[in-house]
């Protein structure tokens, strides 16, 4: 049996369970934009502040799709395209 972790990822439904390894991707709670860790629009929006209350953890890219987020368009490009040709 896998033991709860000191994470907490958001799962499809949208709520927190907790997870022993830590998320692969963050997202924006707000904003519903989800992307890399070392994103340079995620990292600058940290840098300024307020953007850390509001913020989420996935295990993949699936995961925060069904959650209700979307790829951000800086560092998913070809994901966001696909995303935005779907027509949301």
């Amino acid at each position: 049996m896998e033991r709860p972790g000191p994470y907490r990822l958001t799962d499809s439904d949208g709520s927190l369970r907790p997870s022993p390894t830590p998320g692969l991707l963050g997202g924006h709670r707000r904003s519903r934009i989800y992307g890399r860790l070392d994103c340079p629009a995620a990292l600058r929006a940290l840098a300024r502040g307020g953007y850390r209350a509001h913020r989420v953890f996935f295990a993949d890219g699936a995961t925060a799709v069904a959650a209700g987020y979307r790829p951000c368009a800086v560092c998913l490009p070809d994901a966001y395209r696909a995303w935005r040709a779907t027509g949301r």
